[in-house]
Order: C-alpha cells, then structure tokens, then sequence
C-alpha cells in the first residue's frame, strides 16, 4: 500500500486482519504475523503509469 497512514491506522488495520484470519482461517493469533509494506508513490506502478501520477 502507499505510504503515508498513522500509526494508529496501521494498528487498526493489524487487528482487524487478525480477527479476519482468526474468525475465517481458524488461525491462532499467536502464530499470525501482519507486515506493512509501505511503499513511496514513486516507487510503485500500475498499469504502466507510477502512483504519483495516478488520480486513483
């Protein structure tokens, strides 16, 4: 995902793809590990165009 979230938002996102995992892959929360790869628009493209001139 880009850059640019709080550190809050992340910890949001964290809890609920941990409760997701849990409730629908019978996964153990101790053994789940989340990483956020916060990637610089510069650095990421799609569609042959990169993120900072994308408009979506």
């Amino acid at each position: 995902m880009y850059e640019g979230r709080t550190t809050e938002r992340k910890q949001q996102l964290v809890e609920s793809i941990t409760e997701a995992m849990v409730d629908h892959a019978d996964a153990s929360p101790e053994h789940l590990h989340v990483i956020i790869n916060d990637v610089p628009k510069e650095s990421w493209g799609r569609n042959g165009k990169l993120g900072i001139h994308r408009e979506d």
